[in-house]
């Protein structure tokens, strides 16, 4: 069994980006995808991970993600609400379903989807409601997600979230180098990264990067060169980056099979490798941003 308290592990968390059940892919004849979902988590859990963040997905998925979650549940369970276009009344109805789906009765946090939601003509009762769903202890903790465009730490002042959920990566270090990050955290908001792998951009060769980093191809070469020179991997690299972060909380990994959650954990589980991370920022705010969608 893998360590339970291993540091950087419980750091590390589960996000869904790719864990929606149609996309998990069927590992072999007769192997049905909720029993790769139930071996990521399986995994996910043995390894000491110590956050699961479900958002975006069907009923249907979240029924099923309830019905294979170990039990006890041993994450720390992070909800996002659905678009607030129709009120609060509906944001706590599907929240409180969701919960039920997942065979919950609390969960950890609660996030704002984006920081445009709170600015819409529902944003203020949305965050309003939030509030009110912490004080009757439906979550402990609410908080926003965020891009770095969105000027986090200027949300942070005028909504006081508990979490912020925002990218930071090897390659878009954007909120690290402005101290955005740094002044959440001293504020004492939680902070969790995302992104980490910018859209598995690191794992691509050059010539097969999205369109929109072309122009940044000769930077990614290089980033790989350098970690190469420094007996790393991608992997390896873009994981010891996130995790020895002093302002991160959790680092969120989505993974699409059983095989890439062991490697996640394989990889996390060894000392992050001695490389100039400085060096290997993307300066192009332009093709981060747009990287960044893609990634979220």
């Amino acid at each position: 069994m893998m360590p339970a308290m291993n540091a950087p592990l419980s750091k590390l968390g589960l996000g869904s980006g790719q864990f929606a059940l149609d996309q998990l892919p069927a590992a072999g004849r007769g192997r049905g995808r909720d029993v790769e979902a139930r071996d990521i988590l399986s995994i996910a859990a043995r390894a000491g991970l110590g956050v699961f963040e479900l958002t975006g997905h069907s009923a249907q998925a979240e029924t099923i993600v309830g019905g294979i979650m170990p039990r006890p549940v041993p994450f720390r369970v992070v909800l996002s609400t659905v678009r607030p276009d129709r009120g609060p009344d509906v944001v706590e109805a599907e929240l409180r379903a969701q919960l039920r789906r997942l065979g919950l009765e609390r969960c950890d946090a609660i996030l704002a989807p984006t920081a445009t939601d709170l600015f819409g003509p529902q944003g203020l009762a949305l965050w309003d409601r939030l509030k009110y769903l912490r004080d009757q202890g439906l979550c402990r903790r609410i908080g926003m997600s965020v891009y770095a465009s969105d000027d986090p730490v200027g949300l942070a002042r005028r909504f006081r979230p508990d979490i912020v959920q925002a990218p930071a990566s090897l390659l878009d270090q954007r909120l690290l180098v402005d101290g955005s990050l740094a002044e959440l955290a001293a504020m004492g908001v939680e902070v969790h990264l995302r992104s980490i792998f910018l859209n598995g951009l690191l794992f691509l060769p050059p010539d097969r990067a999205p369109s929109h980093l072309k122009s940044a191809a000769s930077r990614i070469s290089r980033a790989r060169r350098l970690i190469a020179e420094g007996r790393s991997d991608p992997l390896q690299a873009a994981l010891g980056f996130a995790l020895s972060r002093p302002e991160a909380s959790a680092v969120l990994v989505g993974v699409s099979s059983a095989a890439e959650m062991s490697a996640v954990v394989a990889a996390a589980m060894r000392p992050p490798p001695d490389l100039d991370w400085d060096d290997m920022a993307l300066d192009d705010p332009a093709a981060l941003d747009r990287g960044q969608w893609a990634a979220a």
